[in-house]
């Protein structure tokens, strides 16, 4: 057995006794050497932060509560949909429409009754993180954008808390522990932010349902051996996970001496607009006009054409396996990566109504064909989404 250079909990363990219940419950726990009675104090004694509440969030604080950790604090504002249950195993169909933060709850509590829950039904941002995160031994990120991790990495660098990361997508994923300066941080890994137009989110992308359960569990076991502060964490080793080839590699992740909040001369010592680093700007918009009929057109809008016998072009820019559930009569399909070699097969002289799943990538798209010298493009508001449930509720959603 390994003891690892810190110690996260203190003398907490040795205030939070076991009953005879609890004895009886842990009892697989208590015969481990590397558990035992003072291991399982040291469990109940803990308290994690599970930021996310989905993919990733539903194993970790499953198991989480069954290891017997005392205190869990959930970040969520979201509502379960009918899609988060291929993967989020912690909700059920009948949860459908209910806040996951109720959901989660309920779950975790009827596992272990005597586990504490603390609630944050709000996003975590730079004016609450530090506060949030001081009350907790480990913070445990299971978000899933770029903004969200770096707020994450940052407030856990300046409080000197350890960061259990781990990220999905398609068949990937990834997991890793940051903690300065018993090793690099996740700047020192991602010193800058990808480009926001060039990274596809599970909701584009799609995801292996079972993925999240092989990662989000790595985050739990990680999580456990740094509380009992035993064994080797993946502090300084980035684990790579191929579901499709069912192997696991690993790379070295070694300190930044550059890095601007963990190196020895820091840039940053306080929470930044993590948005703003990030290259987002919130509300998705469409390039400006550049000529006539260049804008955004709802599904309503579109429809009304459609009747009058006013039919623009409409292009579709989804992937070949989006148009198999379900599609707009009538529309042109060329997926987005497709599109610059294609653009020969289109008219600029015709109006074109372009539309992806919600907006993004036809958003990408105008851009592109803007370039090329297009000039009649109206972008699909809230994409074929919004023409479901605004125009043809009798197409399948996704």
């Amino acid at each position: 057995m390994t003891s690892l250079p810190f110690d996260l909990i203190g003398d907490r363990a040795a205030a939070s006794p076991l009953s005879s219940a609890e004895i009886q419950r842990y009892a697989r726990h208590l015969i481990m050497p590397e558990v035992a009675m003072t291991g399982q104090s040291r469990l109940k004694a803990s308290r994690v932060l599970c930021i996310g509440a989905g993919g990733l969030g539903s194993p970790l604080a499953l198991y989480l509560a069954a290891a017997g950790v005392g205190t869990i604090g959930l970040v969520d504002f979201d509502v379960v949909d009918v899609s988060n249950l291929q993967r989020q195993i912690i909700h059920a169909t009948p949860d459908v429409g209910r806040p996951k933060i109720d959901s989660a709850q309920e779950k975790l509590q009827a596992l272990n009754p005597d586990l504490v829950v603390r609630r944050f039904e709000y996003p975590i941002t730079s004016e609450n993180a530090l506060e949030i995160f001081a009350d907790f031994d480990v913070i445990v990120d299971g978000t899933d954008n770029f903004p969200t991790r770096y707020l994450v990495n940052d407030a856990c660098v300046l409080l000197g808390k350890p960061n259990v990361y781990g990220s999905i997508f398609r068949f990937d994923g990834q997991a890793s522990v940051f903690f300065p300066p018993h090793g690099p941080c996740y700047r020192c890994l991602y010193p800058e932010p990808p480009p926001p137009d060039l990274v596809p989110n599970c909701a584009e992308g799609g995801v292996l349902g079972i993925l999240p359960g092989v990662i989000g569990v790595i985050q739990a076991t990680e999580t456990v051996k740094l509380i009992l502060g035993v064994g080797k964490p993946l502090i300084g080793r980035l684990m790579l996970y191929d579901a499709l080839d069912m192997s696991f590699r690993e790379m070295k992740v070694r300190k930044n001496p550059k890095c601007p909040i963990c190196g020895p001369n820091p840039t940053i010592t306080s929470l930044i607009d993590y948005q703003e680093f990030c290259g987002v700007r919130g509300v998705e918009t469409v390039p400006e006009s550049t000529g006539p009929g260049d804008a955004e057109i709802t599904p309503l809008e579109l429809k009304a054409r459609i009747d009058r016998g006013d039919r623009p072009f409409i292009l579709d820019v989804r992937n070949p396996e989006e148009i198999e559930i379900c599609r707009i009569s009538g529309s042109t399909v060329i997926p987005l990566p497709e599109l610059p070699k294609r653009l020969g097969e289109l008219d600029q002289s015709v109006p074109m109504v372009v539309h992806c799943k919600s907006g993004m990538r036809s958003a990408k798209a105008i851009a592109l064909m803007k370039e090329a010298g297009f000039d009649r493009l109206s972008n699909l508001k809230g994409g074929i989404l919004a023409w479901i449930k605004d125009v043809d509720p009798s197409l399948p959603s996704y």
